[in-house]
């Protein structure tokens, strides 16, 4: 059995930037709501899944913001005609039956982080291939042997599954290491500071030797034993150890959100196509409606593809665009 997770706001605003504007006849902006099903109608075909939740991310500031009030603070602001297609976006999964998870002060990736652990706990889940829809690499983090990350390539028109042999073939480093690697670097896209003067490389480098943040500064704040440190990057450890600690908890996913999830709610597959046909068709999106059928037929006996799938590029057919 399989449950997508979908990332929403990361998967809007990758659509949204990757496809040149759309709107209707009424001239409302539906760019970003196109783009997201057609990855999810992309990821239905490839995965089959089960049971489909989605995430979204408030407005309200989080948890991160109230620790670091300068979080996020140098992204750049959607244009308003992104934030319009949100709640559209809503009445369209609601069509779809499937549910929506938000919770202020909680970013989507803490309410992601959160199902992907609570849904294999039921004994009847505990074998569960767990699937992240996102446009985004933030996510990485929660990769294990039953999840995987579902993204984007280049634009819209491909996506790919990355495993954990896919994250070391990429980064170098596994997936547990990632947030180490962003309390080491930085993520300048959510202006999380990392250690001052340590880039991308040498946070790799150190991780490949040290293998965790705590072991690294274990060892560099043992007096006596040797390091294969440059001084440098010694005294500037040293100096940022609390900002890198500082980041680390920044990056952290939670798995601790106040989410009210059970795999059930989550099954796809039984919604009313009528209903479905008629609000594609106020948006428009008339090639999408020939495809809503295949979504209702159960793929029955349908072959475990979680091996053979692993880091495998899908490329999107164009002639959807």
């Amino acid at each position: 059995m399989r449950l997508l997770i979908i990332d929403s706001n990361a998967l809007m605003h990758r659509s949204f930037h990757a496809l040149p504007p759309l709107q209707n006849k009424k001239g409302e902006q539906a760019g970003a709501i196109y783009g997201f099903l057609l990855t999810l109608f992309r990821a239905i075909k490839d995965l089959g899944p089960d049971f489909i939740a989605a995430t979204f991310d408030l407005p309200a500031p989080t948890f991160r913001h109230k620790k670091f009030k300068e979080y996020k603070a140098k992204r750049k602001k959607a244009p308003e005609e992104f934030y319009q297609q949100i709640p559209i976006m809503k009445k369209v999964l609601a069509a779809f039956s499937i549910p929506v998870f938000e919770k202020e002060g909680f970013e989507a990736d803490d309410l992601i982080a959160t199902i992907s652990k609570k849904a294999p706990k039921e004994q009847k889940y505990s074998k569960l291939k767990i699937y992240i829809l996102t446009g985004d690499f933030d996510t990485l983090q929660l990769v294990n042997k039953n999840t995987k990350i579902y993204t984007l390539g280049r634009g819209i028109r491909e996506t790919m599954i990355y495993d954990r042999e896919k994250i070391l073939e990429r980064f170098d480093l596994n997936p547990e290491q990632m947030v180490d690697y962003k309390a080491l670097a930085g993520d300048p896209s959510d202006n999380v500071p990392g250690v001052t003067g340590i880039g991308k490389k040498t946070a790799t480098n150190l991780l490949k030797e040290f293998v965790t943040l705590e072991n690294l500064y274990k060892k560099i704040e043992k007096e006596g034993e040797k390091q294969n440190i440059k001084p440098r990057v010694k005294e500037l450890l040293l100096k940022n150890k609390e900002q890198a600690f500082f980041s680390q908890d920044l990056v952290k996913t939670r798995e601790d959100a106040p989410v009210d999830f059970n795999v059930e709610k989550c099954k796809f597959g039984d919604f009313n196509k009528e209903k479905v046909e008629k609000i594609l068709t106020e948006l428009e999106f008339f090639s999408l409606l020939n495809r809503v059928p295949s979504l209702l037929i159960k793929n029955e006996g349908k072959k475990d593809k979680s091996s053979t799938i692993s880091g495998i590029q899908f490329k999107q057919n164009k002639t959807l665009f």
